[in-house]
């Protein structure tokens, strides 16, 4: 059972100063690919699994936004830890699955 859910809101700064859209598009495609569960929000995306494993994809993601030439990254993350009974973004969804 996962250990950590992360939620994560990536800001990248764009290298002309155009639309950040397909800089987030790229980032939840790494996210996509690491295989772990994910929830895409309009604010933020909040992953679930063992906390090492989470951290390495936000700094992946971080990575790729300066790999695709932006100057700076601001994330802004959120983590919930419980190594004794697992995290779950189902378990935390149970009243409002719909998200209302």
């Amino acid at each position: 059972m996962a250990n950590a859910l992360v939620s994560i809101q990536i800001l990248p700064t764009t290298p002309n100063g155009e639309s950040v859209i397909p800089y987030v598009d790229r980032a939840i495609e790494i996210i996509k690919a690491s295989g772990v569960p994910y929830r895409v929000a309009p604010l933020e995306t909040t992953m679930e699994g063992e906390l090492p494993q989470l951290f390495q994809i936000v700094q992946t993601m971080n990575e790729a936004m300066t790999e695709m030439g932006c100057p700076s990254v601001i994330s802004q993350v959120k983590v919930y830890f419980n190594p004794a009974n697992g995290a779950s973004m189902g378990r935390l969804l149970e009243k409002y699955p719909d998200g209302q």
